[in-house]
């Protein structure tokens, strides 16, 4: 492809992060006469659909335009003073570190957009939902965007309101627990991440800036070994708890289990990701010294994590547990998250690529698992893995999918087989590349410790099998009833295999073609990481 001019790149990030918001005032706004449709409540859904659909179309061209010779170099930017007492600036930009996120954010939101026109949620108007929807996507991508600490910090805080009040007021039962569960946790630990953004800024080398490229090349050179170590603390714990990092998951499960569809396709989706992107982003190069003294704790965690979710999910999925599915999958992430973290903790390019990949195969997996149990429990009336299996019940009278729903069934099993990375799909290469990063950890890391955290990173990887397989069995096999209007479900209709098909297909192209996403990570990674030589 042939890379876009300079101004062309600006005007298009420019659209991708802006557009959102406007669209978001614009919803709450009647509509004019000619654009409503059957109903003001069918034009508004249609308009989410319009605004996100445009989105993605400007996030593409800028992903086709973007040069692939230059991917660790900052481009599309737009570089404007805001705060000069401080040098906090407006500024933006996309490499091969958040160019991916930036396009699966808008891709996600898009598909949840085109999921809701045709399966309104149920709650208050579908005006407020499509706002709200819109102002999410508008602070996740301007998390991925911004090059500024301070408008990161903003950004980051943006997609609290929105995401409580889609849990709150269209979620299900326990909402306004979870809802406030959600925000009390990530408010405390961003409290104590601004504190650690402000360290950085306000010691930065020739006076303060919070201009995340200048503290990047920098490299934490001219800052003292405690500073950094206190603000990758400060900052690692404000996005531990986002990502969520055991043990500061507990909000995530009942967050899921309580959101709407949508609302848990974009939590696990992107709203995670923004975490560990931070990460990357801001600790690794900004405060090299203070993430290699916490990094063999990061890593510590984040096994415990791997272990800790499989075997939760394991207990949910057995049976006479009453596990529910969605919160099952809500502790997949926990482990699935748990690689990521590892990755970074090995403080090497494989580990780190392996990361950011993860993050990605991630999102496009779990967003997908997440559609298919709101179709079941649409289908079904429950996510209780107990009721959609009924194991022992001689008249059957389960999900049983495969003879009720075939399609449905398959797409189930599928998500199944990729969330635990079987080879050719997107779930593979992240898992191998963190416990890679594992076995040749970063100079000045303890080996001993690291391969101890593959053996049980690898193990983690079994009991991922081991759950997963087990709902696939319980859920997709088994009887159908026998008699009685339940017998037959309706299998995949027209709007959600549109919705999913993209989905399935970048799950596939990712697990056979990683160079498309490597590539554009691994120089992005050198420049984080320099002087790392694996």
């Amino acid at each position: 492809m042939i890379p876009l001019n300079d101004t062309l790149a600006q005007l298009l990030l420019l659209a991708v992060v802006v557009l959102p918001l406007v669209g978001a005032v614009a919803a709450l706004l009647p509509a004019p006469p000619g654009l409503r449709g059957r109903s003001p409540e069918q034009a508004v859904l249609r308009h989410g659909v319009t605004v996100t659909g445009a989105v993605l179309a400007a996030a593409v061209l800028l992903a086709l335009g973007f040069d692939h010779d230059r991917p660790g170099t900052v481009q599309a930017e737009t570089d404007l003073p805001w705060i000069p007492a401080l040098d906090v600036r407006l500024h933006l930009g996309v490499d091969g570190v958040s160019l991916p996120l930036v396009v699966l954010t808008a891709l996600l939101t898009f598909l949840c957009a085109l999921y809701s026109y045709h399966r309104a949620p149920e709650g208050p108007r579908p005006a407020a939902f499509v706002a709200l929807l819109l102002v999410l996507e508008f602070g996740t991508l301007a998390t991925f965007a911004v090059l500024d600490l301070m408008l990161f910090f903003l950004a980051f805080e943006t997609v609290l309101i929105p995401m409580y009040f889609l849990i709150a007021r269209w979620g299900g039962e326990g909402r306004e627990a979870a809802a406030r569960k959600f925000v009390l946790y990530t408010l405390l630990g961003s409290v104590v991440m601004l504190l650690g953004l402000l360290l950085l800024g306000l010691n930065a080398p020739g006076g303060p800036t919070f201009d995340m490229t200048a503290l990047a090349a920098n490299h934490g050179r001219g800052v003292s070994h405690t500073v950094q170590f206190s603000a990758a603390l400060a900052i690692g714990i404000g996005l531990a708890v986002k990502t969520p990092m055991w043990p500061l998951h507990s909000w995530l499960p009942d967050a899921h289990t309580a959101a709407p569809t949508v609302g848990s396709v974009l939590l696990a989706g992107v709203l995670l990701k923004m975490g560990t992107y931070g990460l990357v982003r801001i600790v690794l190069p900004m405060a090299p010294d203070g993430i290699h003294t916490l990094a063999p704790y990061l890593g510590a965690f984040a096994v415990t994590g791997i272990v800790y979710g499989s075997l939760a999910c394991l207990f949910l999925a057995r049976r006479g547990n009453g596990g529910d599915l969605k919160r099952l999958i809500a502790y997949s992430s926990v482990g699935h998250m748990g690689f990521v973290l590892l990755g970074i903790a090995t403080l090497t390019r494989a580990g780190v690529n392996g990361a950011l990949f993860a993050n990605v195969a991630h999102g496009l997996i779990t967003g997908l698992l997440f559609f298919l149990v709101g179709a079941i429990k649409e289908r079904t009336g429950t996510t209780d893995l107990d009721r959609l299996a009924l194991d022992g019940d001689e008249n059957g009278g389960g999900a049983a999918l495969y003879g009720r729903a075939p399609r449905l069934g398959g797409l189930l099993a599928f998500g199944a087989v990729a969330s635990l990375g079987l080879p050719g799909l997107a779930g593979f290469w992240g898992e191998m590349l963190a416990l890679l990063g594992a076995y040749h950890p970063a100079d000045g890391l303890g080996r001993p410790a690291y391969l101890v955290y593959m053996a049980v990173g690898a193990l983690g990887t079994l009991l991922t099998a081991a759950y997963l397989l087990v709902v696939v069995r319980r859920v997709c096999m088994g009887r159908p009833p026998t008699s009685g209007a339940t017998l037959a479900l309706a299998d995949v209709r027209a709007h959600e295999f549109a919705a999913w098909t993209p989905l399935v297909v970048l799950t596939v192209l990712a697990g056979l073609w990683p160079a498309l996403l490597l590539g554009l990570t691994e120089p992005a990674v050198q420049t984080l990481l320099p002087g790392v030589s694996r």
